[in-house]
C-alpha cells in the first residue's frame, strides 16, 4: 500500500469529511422539499403549471441572502457561538415552517402556501450562509476539493427524502404526514451543529457592520481587479443557468409523461442517487489531480451533454402505458444526469469557496452562491410558460444552448490547468 493511498483514505474517512456529510444533508433537504415535493404535491392536487412555475419566485431568498450576511457574518446568538449558534436556530425554523405545509390546501390556500414556502426559503437560505462559512473555515484549500464533493453528494442524498420517500408515503398516507416525516428529517443536521466545535480564525468576525458589509466587496475587488471581478461573477451565473432550468420542472415533466409518484420515488430518484455519489467521489479524487480549473472544463462538458437526455425522453411525448422499457429509459436519462450535474456542481462549489477570503468567508460565499441562485429564482419562474409555449422537447434543447455561455466563460476565469495559488487569511 502506498503512501498517496493512505492519504487518499486519510482524507476520505477523516472526521472533517463527516461534517461535511452532515453539512451537505441539512442543506439540501429544505431546497429539495421547496423544487420536488412541493410541485408534486400542488400537481397531484391539481394546481397548474403557471402557476406551480411561478412558484419558483419563492427561491428569491436564495438569491438576496448576501443582503444579511453580514449580519451574521458579524453578531453571534447567545449560545453555541457565531457560527454554531445561527446554525442550529435556522435548522430548527425550517423543522417546524415544514411541518406546517401539511395544515393547507392548495386549491384554497395557494396564497397561504407560497407565504410559507417563501418563508421556508429564507430560513433555507439564512442555514446556507452560515453552513457555507462552517464548511469554509474547517477546510483547507487542499481539502475544497473533496470536502465540496463530500457535502455535494450529502446535498443530492438529502432529495432523496422529498424526492423519493415523501413521494412513495404520498401514496400512503395523507400530505399533513407527509410533511412531518420530511421536516422530522432535519434533526440529524441539529444534532451535528450540537456535536462539532466553532472553527477558530486567526482573523476573528468583524468588530463593526460597516466592515462587516464593505470590506467583503472591497476585498474581492482589489483582489481580483474590476474587470477579473465581473468575469468570474458572470461565469458564476451563468455556468449552471441550464442545467437549474433542465431540472426546474423534472417532476411535473415525469408526471407528464405519464409516470405514477411511486414509479418516481423508487425509478427515477434512485436511478440518480448511485450515478451522483460515485461519479462526485470520482470527481472529488479526480479534483485532487486535475486540479478545480480542468474538472470545471472535463465536468462542465459532461453536465451540458447529460440535459440532452431529457430532450431525448421527451422526444416519446406521453407514455399510454409505462412497463419495464419506459421505466429503463427514465432510469438512463436520470441516471447521466445525476452524473454530469454532480461532477459540474462539485467543481463550481469549489470554485466559489476558492474565491472567497478567509477573512470575509460568509459574506463572499453569500454573494457568489446568492448570483448562482438568480437563473433557478428569476429565469425558472417561467418555466411552465416556455414549455406551455413551445412544448417538454424544444424546451430542453433550449436549456442545452443556454449551458454554453458559461462554459465559453472559462477561457477568462480558470484557464485549463492554471490554478491560482491558495488564499491567505
Amino acid at each position: 500500500m502506498t503512501l498517496a493511498t493512505i492519504n487518499w483514505r486519510r482524507d476520505v474517512f477523516s472526521r472533517t469529511m463527516l461534517v461535511c456529510v452532515f453539512t451537505g444533508f441539512a442543506s439540501g433537504l429544505p431546497l429539495y422539499a421547496l423544487i420536488n415535493l412541493l410541485p408534486a404535491w400542488l400537481r397531484s392536487e391539481g394546481v397548474d403549471l403557471k402557476s406551480i412555475g411561478l412558484f419558483a419566485l419563492i427561491g428569491l431568498p436564495y438569491t438576496w441572502k448576501f443582503l444579511w450576511s453580514p449580519l451574521m457574518d458579524r453578531y453571534a446568538l447567545p449560545l453555541l457561538g457565531r457560527r454554531r449558534g445561527w446554525m442550529l436556530a435556522s435548522q430548527l425554523a425550517l423543522l417546524a415552517s415544514l411541518a406546517v405545509f401539511g395544515l393547507f390546501d392548495p386549491q384554497q390556500d395557494i396564497w397561504s402556501i407560497a407565504g410559507l414556502a417563501l418563508t421556508v426559503a429564507f430560513f433555507s437560505a439564512s442555514q446556507d450562509i452560515v453552513l457555507d462559512a462552517f464548511r469554509r473555515e474547517i477546510l483547507s484549500d487542499a481539502e475544497l476539493g473533496l470536502g465540496n464533493t463530500v457535502h455535494i453528494n450529502a446535498y443530492r442524498l438529502a432529495g432523496l427524502v422529498p424526492g423519493s420517500l415523501s413521494l412513495i408515503l404520498a401514496d400512503r398516507m395523507p400530505w399533513g404526514s407527509v410533511f412531518v416525516i420530511t421536516a422530522l428529517f432535519m434533526l440529524p443536521g441539529a444534532l451535528m451543529t450540537l456535536m462539532v466545535k466553532e472553527p477558530k480564525l486567526a482573523s476573528g468576525s468583524p468588530k463593526t457592520l460597516r466592515q462587516a458589509v464593505v470590506e467583503p466587496f472591497h476585498e474581492f475587488v482589489t483582489r481580483q481587479g474590476w474587470q477579473g471581478a465581473l468575469w468570474i461573477l458572470g461565469f458564476i451565473f451563468l455556468y449552471k443557468l441550464g442545467d437549474s432550468m433542465a431540472t426546474s420542472l423534472a417532476t411535473p415533466f415525469y408526471l407528464d409523461m405519464g409516470y405514477a409518484k411511486s414509479q418516481i420515488g423508487l425509478v427515477a430518484k434512485h436511478a440518480g442517487l448511485w450515478p451522483a455519489v460515485i461519479g462526485g467521489l470520482l470527481g472529488g479524487v479526480w479534483m485532487i489531480k486535475l486540479g478545480i480549473n480542468r474538472a470545471l472544463w472535463a465536468f462542465g462538458v459532461v453536465q451540458v451533454v447529460s440535459i440532452l437526455g431529457f430532450a431525448w425522453l421527451a422526444s416519446y411525448g406521453r407514455f399510454d402505458s409505462v412497463g419495464a422499457e419506459q421505466l429503463a429509459m427514465l432510469a438512463v436519462v436520470i441516471g447521466f444526469e445525476a452524473l454530469g450535474v454532480g461532477l459540474g456542481t462539485a467543481a463550481f462549489v469549489a470554485f466559489i469557496a476558492r474565491s472567497t477570503h478567509p477573512a470575509y468567508t460568509a459574506t463572499q460565499f453569500a454573494l457568489f452562491t446568492s448570483l448562482a441562485a438568480v437563473p433557478r429564482t428569476l429565469a425558472n419562474a417561467a418555466t411552465g410558460y416556455i414549455v406551455e409555449s413551445i412544448g417538454w422537447t424544444s424546451f430542453f434543447f433550449l436549456c442545452t444552448a443556454l449551458a454554453i455561455p458559461g462554459m465559453m466563460l472559462l477561457v477568462k476565469v480558470a484557464p485549463w490547468g492554471d490554478d491560482p495559488a491558495p488564499q491567505q487569511a
